[in-house]
């Protein structure tokens, strides 16, 4: 669990230069709860929506197939 004195380390998409619609995720709380902390690049304090691990990897395969 993260803690105030524990903040997430953020990433962002690889391909946040391509229009700004870009999204963030917490990969080293993936590592030590199961769960990744996904949120709006454009809004670092606004709503974070936490997946499974498995739901995740599964939105990430779904992108990866979508012709751009």
């Amino acid at each position: 669990m993260t803690t105030a004195s524990e903040p997430l380390h953020w990433l962002k998409s690889s391909h946040s230069d391509n229009g700004g619609n870009c999204l963030e995720w917490a990969p080293a709380n993936a590592t030590t709860t199961g769960t990744v902390p996904i949120r709006d690049s454009k809004d670092p304090h606004g709503p974070v929506l936490t997946a499974s691990v498995q739901a995740f990897a599964g939105l990430v395969a779904l992108a990866r197939s979508v012709e751009p």
